[in-house]
């Protein structure tokens, strides 16, 4: 039995209108969540009286989520087993909404990993049934649960004890394999654990071409999880490593011979300067448009789009900003679609 800290233990108001009641029957998927573009510094129990602040005046009845997961491992009651949430629109009777108290980059402690897992396990026997694990994303267009819980979903929620139970439709790692966490630089690029960009996507195909594919559902890439460590043990064994030498943290020697000849880390280009908040809204034409649109297309936000995008503004501009505040976790004048600093920033980063 999972432990988990009511809402009269952590101090939550009376609901704001009750949410209504939803049967375990009616669940069949598991969505975790994180807390937008910002690293979460709060602890304990002022983590949820955040939450409910703000979902409270987001006009909701009170915390959205079904639960959340701190990174001490703590898990907390919002709208508990018999209450539809407010996490994911279209999903919020079939789902099962979970928060993991991180934002932005932040990483997720090994805790709060397991303290999920643990409630994913809870949360199948509780409805008798495997439940799907899914990414926020996953039901609606938004960044959440960023890249590093975004993996780790689609690699079946791997956490020490929780391995056994395979996602549905794949494999995940099993129990009791232990599995680096270890984390290296090579030619000046990340490889290991946590990290991420086009060439952990690279090393992930190379293994795949190889035959060395086999503990992926998804993917593979942008970001290395358990799964790709997995992979790459397993390549490392056919050059005949073996011991701590195949530990499945790629090394000179193994990614030459694995691509033919290794990555180098190449020079961002410098951030265009945010050209200021005249330049966008009603009746304006320019080049910065532009150049905002073309960067939301890059970044998955351009669905609205059905031509250019162009340098003249029209609310389809100002939909798909909005849509990459939200999705930021930036609400009300923060998310009006309208470019500032901020969200300058952080499109271009």
């Amino acid at each position: 039995m999972t432990t988990i800290i009511s809402r009269a233990t952590w101090g939550a108001h009376a609901w704001n209108g009750t949410p209504a009641s939803v049967p375990l029957s009616k669940r069949t998927e598991f969505f975790v969540h994180y807390d937008g573009g910002t690293h979460i510094t709060r602890t304990g129990y002022a983590i949820m009286r955040a939450i409910e602040a703000q979902h409270v005046n987001q006009g909701w009845s009170g915390v959205g989520y079904n639960f959340v997961v701190d990174q001490a491992g703590n898990i907390y009651e919002g709208r508990g087993w018999g209450l539809q949430g407010a996490h994911c629109p279209n999903h919020n009777v079939s789902g099962i909404g979970v928060q993991i108290a991180i934002g932005g980059d932040q990483e997720p402690s090994a805790k709060a990993l397991a303290a999920t897992r643990a409630l994913y396990e809870e949360a199948c026997r509780k409805t008798e049934k495997t439940l799907a694990k899914k990414g926020h994303k996953d039901g609606f267009a938004t960044a959440c649960p960023g890249g590093l819980l975004y993996a780790w979903v689609k690699a079946g929620m791997p956490a020490g004890d929780y391995q056994s139970t395979p996602a549905p439709g794949g494999s995940t790692p099993g129990a009791g394999v232990a599995v680096s966490r270890a984390r290296v630089t090579v030619n000046g690029l990340d490889y290991g654990y946590g990290a991420k960009g086009d060439h952990v996507t690279k090393v992930g195909e190379a293994l795949k071409q190889k035959g060395f594919g086999k503990h992926f559902t998804s993917g593979p890439g942008p970001v290395w999880t358990d799964v790709d460590t997995l992979n790459y043990r397993d390549f490392q064994k056919s050059l005949g490593y073996s011991g701590a030498a195949a530990d499945g943290v790629p090394g000179e020697t193994s990614l030459k011979k694995l691509l033919g000849t290794l990555p180098a880390k190449v020079t961002a280009k410098p951030k265009p300067p945010f050209p200021g908040r005249d330049k966008f809204g009603p009746g304006k034409n320019n080049s910065s448009i532009t150049l905002l649109g073309q960067q939301l297309v890059r970044k998955g936000y351009g669905k609205h789009y059905t031509s250019g995008p162009g340098p003249k503004w029209s609310e389809t501009d100002r939909k798909n900003v909005e849509s990459f505040q939200q999705a930021q976790g930036w609400t009300g004048s923060k998310a009006d679609g309208y470019p500032g600093p901020a969200t300058w920033s952080a499109l271009f980063a």
